[in-house]
């Protein structure tokens, strides 16, 4: 360990003189060597631990929504019953505040108390993946340690968006998380500005918690991948059918599994099957019409699972959109769908929007 220079010594302060003012000279500070052999606070006793390679295997996650009550607190009773009809309809694991679950909208408090919250309920009948990554190493480092303490069997992990990094910064980055538990990296250059190009994740293959990457960017990379014995997940409902039965994909991370989780199991687990692609892509197109979670959390309250509170920035789909929905649900088949009441177009007033909470 290096050793601090003092600035600005104050020899009056420390009885008589060793040190001639006059003779004295001023250096720099020089910065705490940091050691390279940085230890993460982890246990390796850590309830419902899994492997990388368990987490290799998934073919169905559903990045999970999470529903508010009236006042912007997280409603644990909607979210659980959520939870029950994945692991109901097969899926395998669980993406917890993710983008689709809001994550962005999250105290780090409240993000982990929510992975804390569904290891406890329901690790042991789910894969639990924490989204725990930050443009700042230094949160999503914590935020990692504390997600793998509270019984997280993976973390979810972005590059730096924003304030972008170089691929060096990125293999950095990456490289502080890597050493605690199975990761898998999402690649969406659409929210971030900036792709993970093979040659990172090619790096970071060699650490043998990389699980794999959640890829955005198309079918094409991730062929590359799977070529390259690199385990991928589509990040894309509209190509995630093509991508396990013509690219090689593990499977899927989904945001349409919160709507009809039986149809996308088995779309991912039945063998290749274009008439039921073709029956969900008009669903998955109106999902995505607006950046996501909006058309999610708009159905999903027209379904009557969950109350219509939206924290803003998020607002409702426009009436209309609404009214389309509820004909697709009709067309799909509303035996298909989560919940049992009757799906509802909704009114612009039964919607409740949030700034504070």
């Amino acid at each position: 360990m290096g050793h601090l220079n003092v600035c600005n010594l104050n020899t009056k302060s420390y009885g008589p003189a060793t040190i001639s003012r006059k003779n004295w000279k001023w250096s720099p500070p020089q910065a705490a060597i940091i050691p390279d052999h940085h230890l993460p606070m982890r246990s390796f006793e850590v309830k419902n631990r899994t492997s990388t390679e368990d987490i290799k295997s998934l073919r169905l996650i559903t990045a999970i929504k999470t529903p508010y009550l009236p006042d912007g607190r997280f409603d644990l009773e909607a979210y659980d019953d959520l939870v029950n009809k994945q692991i109901a309809n097969g899926a395998e694991g669980l993406i917890v505040g993710g983008t689709t679950g809001e994550g962005q909208l999250m105290s780090w408090d409240e993000h982990i108390m929510l992975i804390g919250h569904t290891v406890n309920c329901f690790g042991g009948s789910i894969k639990v993946i924490g989204n725990t990554g930050s443009n700042s190493t230094r949160e999503a480092i914590h935020a990692t340690e504390q997600g793998f303490a509270v019984g997280m069997h993976a973390a979810l992990h972005i590059n730096p968006y924003y304030g972008k990094t170089s691929l060096e910064g990125m293999v950095s980055h990456f490289d502080c998380v890597l050493s605690m538990g199975p990761t898998i990296i999402y690649n969406v250059p659409s929210r971030t500005g900036q792709d993970i190009s093979p040659r990172v994740i090619q790096t970071l293959a060699q650490s043998p918690n990389l699980a794999g990457v959640k890829e955005c960017v198309g079918n094409d990379r991730v062929e590359h991948y799977t070529d390259n014995r690199i385990t991928v997940w589509s990040g894309n409902d509209d190509q995630c059918h093509d991508a396990r039965w013509d690219h090689g994909a593990t499977g899927v991370v989904s945001v349409t599994s919160n709507l009809v989780p039986g149809l996308m199991q088995e779309l991912m687990f039945g063998g290749k099957n274009p008439s039921l692609n073709s029956k969900l892509m008009p669903l998955v197109e109106w999902l995505f019409q607006e950046p996501n979670p909006i058309a999610l959390n708009t159905a999903l309250a027209q379904l009557g699972v969950v109350r219509p509170v939206f924290r803003l920035p998020y607002v409702p789909l426009p009436l209309q959109k609404r009214a389309d929905f509820v004909n697709l649900v009709k067309k799909i088949g509303r035996e298909n769908f989560v919940g049992e009441k009757d799906v509802q177009v909704l009114d612009d007033d039964d919607f409740i929007l949030i700034g504070r909470y």
